[in-house]
């Protein structure tokens, strides 16, 4: 897979996809809810959000892709489901920083939105 192709899939919610390309001591950065270190608890805390977003509907409204030698960036706009649950809307930044086409560091900003101008 290609840097862009891993990163649309970890922002995508595919998460199982890009596990392979990922370096052993990967470090995910949730602005304003911590850090993650390493390869499994990078992949734990994919585990956790697929978990909790088994019956989640999700659109993404906006998903723009910037992509260098060994960086990619996506800003996102998604409207998350659920049958027993208000819609959220959440405005997504991932950064994704590259090392020999293995996913090295990623910092995510979130945030939730009251709504989605269209």
């Amino acid at each position: 897979m290609t840097n862009e192709e891993i990163a649309r899939a970890i922002s995508g919610h595919r998460f199982d996809v890009a596990y392979p390309y990922l370096e052993d001591d990967v470090t995910w950065t949730l602005v304003g809810q911590g850090r993650l270190e390493g390869k499994e608890a990078f992949i734990g805390a994919c585990e956790t959000t697929a978990t909790e977003l088994n019956g989640v509907s999700t659109e993404f409204r906006q998903f723009r892709v910037l992509a260098g030698e060994d960086w990619v960036v996506i800003d996102s706009l998604a409207a998350y489901a659920a049958a027993d649950a208000p819609t959220a809307n959440v405005a997504s930044c991932d950064i994704y920083l590259f090392t020999d086409g293995r996913l090295s560091e990623l910092t995510s900003y979130n945030i939730e939105l009251e709504t989605i101008d269209e």
